[in-house]
């Protein structure tokens, strides 16, 4: 299969494929508390099938919080998160790609083998392989084809970044959860990323970002955690 490209960049060898079923995602009441400290309360949100959600607010609002709750790393206070349009038997996980601050690299893996590494372990590579086309699209995505056989021990900051969030172009998740993912990334490459997102979108996929950067994306909404009280996202 040829990998879908936008300009010079392959993206991946599946957003071109079947639209994501229709999905939305809810918060309800959400409550979470850390180290003793509650850190928001009554916060509400709903993102459906094609958004992107930018949640925004300024330093120890939740942002981060609320991201790691979704994916289930924390535990909440109080309130629901509800994924209508998913299959009965299925678990919320099932359908989270989690890109969190950490770039999730072993040092002592190649960049293509880091790759690979989670391909399997999700186990929903596009036609259900971590290698080929799939793995290839995935690195060129953010241009790191040319450093596949390289040791990730030697990357810089920005190339681990990018290595992270090329992920997001072989496991196919319907909702993505990232967590400042423009941190380390020059221009060029957050480029790349808000393409991924789009086309991410327009097949019918949810993003949520945590973000304090312009990310460069035509028609997000927003969740401001710092405006907590008005209870809705914009």
């Amino acid at each position: 299969m040829q990998a879908a490209r936008d300009g010079a960049d392959v993206l991946t060898t599946f957003e071109a494929e079947r639209p994501y079923p229709l999905l939305t995602l809810k918060g309800e009441g959400l409550a979470c508390e850390r180290g003793g400290r509650l850190v928001f309360d009554g916060l509400s949100f709903e993102a459906r099938s094609g958004d992107i959600l930018l949640v925004t607010g300024p330093n120890g609002s939740g942002k981060s919080t609320l991201l790691r709750l979704l994916a289930g790393l924390l535990e909440k206070s109080d309130g629901q998160i509800v994924l209508e349009g998913s299959e009965p038997e299925s678990e919320i996980a099932d359908h989270l790609l989690y890109a969190g601050h950490l770039d999730a690299v072993k040092d002592g893996l190649s960049v293509a083998e880091n790759l690979a590494f989670w391909g399997a372990l999700y186990g929903g590579v596009a036609s259900g392989a971590a290698s080929g086309a799939a793995l290839e699209a995935a690195l060129a995505a953010f241009a790191l084809d040319h450093l596949a056989d390289l040791p990730a021990d030697v990357l810089s900051a920005g190339q681990k970044r990018r290595l992270g969030l090329a992920r997001l172009a072989l496991i196919e998740r319907p909702i993505w959860l990232l967590d400042e993912p423009s941190v380390s990334l020059d221009a060029e490459n957050v480029g790349r990323l808000a393409r991924l997102i789009e086309a991410h979108s327009v097949r019918g996929g949810i993003v949520l970002a945590a973000t304090h950067a312009d990310l460069g994306l035509g028609d997000v909404r927003r969740l401001d955690l710092g405006a907590l009280a008005s209870g809705a996202a914009a």
